[in-house]
């Protein structure tokens, strides 16, 4: 079975994306602003591209990064890996042609049966409502959070709001940079 792993960079209040559609702070850029930089706490992307079968992706992650990852130094792996969008809308027009092999999933049942298919790790990079949808029905495995210093108030939350029982989360790797980032690795544990 394949192991479906959520990383991403989060506010200590659990926000991943302040702008409100601010073009200048998406994604990730709001982490630039609020610590001082650590290259050491981003050593954790370069073990996910190694670690990574498969990209997992939604479809707005999918056509922020297909345009300008092909051609980034920092993500050569990735551009070999398959790769999985889940939309309901994205059609096989909407595939960029130089990011290698691409697939469109259009439910979380496709996901389940992607995830029962094979083995290696699905990573989700971006793609929050995906990981919270992935999260809702019980498909994430493990997460990798980069957890910075600071409470960012307004933003997309990492994690839904849905009633639903508690998931307990294992600490299976904790480590705490000079700038105040923490990088957690936790392992979802299944009744």
């Amino acid at each position: 079975m394949r192991t479906i792993v959520a990383t991403h960079f989060v506010s200590l209040d659990g926000k991943v994306d302040p702008t409100g559609g601010d073009p200048e702070l998406h994604d990730t850029a709001w982490t630039f602003k609020v610590v001082a930089p650590a290259p050491e706490a981003y050593e954790l992307k370069a073990t996910e591209q190694e670690e990574a079968a498969g990209l997992l992706l939604g479809r707005a992650s999918y056509q922020m990064f297909a345009p300008v990852w092909p051609d980034m130094e920092e993500f050569p792996r990735y551009n070999v890996l398959p790769k999985y969008v889940v939309s309901t809308t994205l059609t096989e027009d909407d595939l960029v042609g130089n990011w290698g092999e691409t697939t469109i999933l259009r439910s979380l049942d496709d996901v389940a049966r992607l995830k029962e298919s094979g083995d290696g790790e699905l990573q989700v990079h971006g793609s929050v409502s995906l990981t919270r949808a992935l999260a809702d029905a019980g498909l994430i495995d493990v997460y990798h959070l980069l957890v910075f210093p600071v409470l960012l108030g307004q933003g997309k939350p990492l994690f839904s709001d849905a009633d639903k029982p508690a998931q307990k989360l294992d600490l299976v790797e904790h480590e705490v940079y000079k700038n105040g980032v923490q990088k957690q690795i936790l392992e979802v544990v299944r009744p």
